[in-house]
């Protein structure tokens, strides 16, 4: 069984939901995870999306802010979700295939503007999630499993557009980028991004603020499909639909893809 994943946060999926359906008629990914849907899950647009094939949904939702949600035209069924972090908010949810493969959907908090959790308590409930995460993959069971999402950490040096002025931003802390690599190793997980395209800039995310993104291409890696060991190999045709943020009325992400063979 071959399918293709992507993962993209949206950015209200009411508000954006014209190009969602461009996504699924044009590029089509086999199973389609949202982050930060900013809706009441009954009041997801399941219907038209139904229309093109997107039959199954599993989702977490809630009025205005956070909300993830995986939309699959393979069978698949709700696999639980967690309250990392004890916050209250709908940031994870999880869905198992029919082949088995149980596929995790995050959407990590963005932190704050100041990376100091003292002066900052977002920034501390980024941390405690990540540290939440970390805990859940060492005590779970993860084999075959996929974990996507908004991360809001750009890890790798080229994952950002200046490592250097970007050190003492929110999302390329060498405190954040310390616990997601923690996060990662708890659960064995490889980065099937890197995997692919292990060398260069690579960017999901430009900021609203550039009024002309494109050219200033000031973007970060905050998006990321990793996978368990045991699947890992079978991931290829990894991608940046960079195209995507400049659709009308656009996130400020960018969908990313994988397929996987199993």
């Amino acid at each position: 069984m071959s399918f293709t994943l992507a993962t993209w946060n949206i950015n209200s999926v009411r508000l954006r939901e014209p190009i969602v359906q461009k996504l699924m008629q044009e590029e089509a990914p086999d199973v389609l995870c949202l982050q930060e849907c900013k809706s009441p899950v009954d009041k997801i647009p399941m219907e038209s999306f139904a229309a093109l094939g997107y039959t199954h949904m599993v989702a977490r939702g809630q009025k205005g802010y956070n909300g993830v949600a995986i939309f699959s035209k393979i069978p698949m069924e709700e696999a639980g979700s967690e309250d990392f972090a004890d916050l209250g908010h709908a940031r994870h949810i999880a869905g198992r295939l029919e082949n088995g493969v149980t596929v995790h959907n995050f959407y990590v908090p963005a932190g704050g503007d100041v990376p100091d959790r003292e002066q900052n308590e977002k920034f501390g409930q980024k941390l405690d999630y990540l540290a939440d995460m970390r805990d859940y993959f060492k005590r779970e069971d993860m084999s075959k499993s996929i974990m996507v999402g908004d991360l809001n950490i750009a890890p790798r040096e080229d994952d950002v557009w200046d490592h250097k002025k970007l050190l003492k931003v929110v999302s390329h802390t060498p405190i954040e980028v310390e616990k997601l690599a923690e996060t990662q190793e708890a659960g064995g997980w490889v980065d099937i991004t890197r995997q692919d395209i292990p060398e260069g800039k690579l960017y999901s995310w430009w900021s609203y603020r550039a009024r002309d993104w494109d050219a200033a291409d000031k973007g970060r890696r905050l998006d990321h499909i990793w996978a368990t060991p045991d699947i890992s190999n079978a991931a290829h045709s990894s991608r940046v639909l960079r195209a995507a943020r400049g659709w009308e009325k656009p996130s400020d992400h960018a969908p990313i893809f994988a397929t996987f063979d199993l």
